[in-house]
C-alpha cells in the first residue's frame, strides 16, 4: 500500500486490514477442514472425522464475527467506492466460507456412517483428489481477493469446470457400483452426497473468485461461469 492509498483516518486502514485478516483465518480453517474430511473419507478416519465435525462451531463463530465487524464498520465509517466494494466482497466471501465449512462437516458425518468394511477405495480416492483441488480454489480465489489479482481471478473460475466433470464421472461410476451390488447401495450413496458437497464447494471458491473481480473493477463478470452439463446415465 503506498502512502497515497492511505485513508486520512489510519484507524480505517487498519479496520480494513483487520477484516481481511479474519476472512484470511476463516479460509485457513475451512481448507483445513475441507482436506481433513477428504482424508478421514480415504482412511475411515474416525478421529480425524470427529476433529472436522467438533472445528464447525470455531468457522461458524468466525463468520459470525466477521459479518459483525463488516456491519461494524459500514455503520460506523459509511465507506464509499472501493472501500465500500471491499467490505460487500469480505460479507459474501465469509458466507461462501461457512459454507465450505458445513459441506467439510456433511461429509465427516457420512463418513462416521460409512461401515469400514465398504469397498470406497477408489471412489474415496477421487474425492480427496477433488477436495485437493478445491482447496488450490479456495486458496487462489482469496490470494485474487486481497491482491485484486483478475487474471488469477479468472482461472479460478475456468478451473470449476474440472471440479464439475469430475464430479460427473464420480457419479456415473458410483451408478455402475450401485448396480453391481444391492450392499453397494448404502455406501454410494453416502459417497455420492459427499461427493456434491465436494462439487459445491467448488462452486463456492468460484464465487469468491468473482466477489474478486467485483472489487477490482467494480462490475461483476458479464459471462456466465463455464458449467459441465449434468451427467447423463
Amino acid at each position: 500500500m503506498t502512502p497515497s492509498d492511505l485513508h486520512i483516518v489510519s484507524s480505517f486502514d487498519r479496520d480494513l486490514e483487520a477484516l481481511q485478516a479474519h476472512l484470511s483465518r476463516l479460509s485457513g480453517l475451512v481448507e483445513a477442514a475441507l482436506l481433513d474430511a477428504a482424508h478421514a473419507l480415504e482412511g475411515h478416519d474416525i478421529a480425524t472425522a470427529d476433529r472436522v465435525i467438533a472445528g464447525d462451531p470455531a468457522i461458524d463463530a468466525l463468520e459470525d464475527f466477521s459479518q459483525t465487524e463488516a456491519a461494524s464498520l459500514m455503520a460506523r465509517r459509511a465507506p464509499t467506492a472501493v472501500d465500500l466494494r471491499l467490505v460487500l466482497a469480505v460479507m459474501r466471501a465469509a458466507y461462501s466460507l461457512e459454507r465450505v465449512g458445513d459441506y467439510a462437516k456433511n461429509a465427516a458425518k457420512r463418513t462416521r456412517v460409512i461401515g469400514p468394511g465398504a469397498t470406497v477405495d477408489s471412489h474415496a480416492g477421487t474425492i480427496r483428489r477433488m477436495a485437493v483441488l478445491v482447496a488450490q480454489m479456495l486458496e487462489d480465489a482469496m490470494q485474487a481477493l486481497v491482491r485484486r489479482d483478475t487474471a488469477l481471478a479468472e482461472a479460478v473460475r475456468k478451473r470449476d469446470l474440472d471440479i464439475d466433470e469430475m464430479y460427473n464421472t464420480l457419479f456415473r461410476s458410483l451408478f455402475t457400483y450401485m448396480m453391481e451390488s444391492p450392499v453397494n447401495i448404502g455406501p454410494a450413496m453416502h459417497l455420492h452426497f459427499i461427493a456434491k458437497n465436494v462439487e459445491r464447494a467448488g462452486d463456492h471458491a468460484t464465487a469468491i473468485a468473482e466477489q474478486a473481480l467485483y472489487l477490482a473493477t467494480g462490475t461483476p463478470p458479464a459471462d456466465p461461469r463455464p458449467k459441465a452439463e449434468a451427467p447423463g446415465l
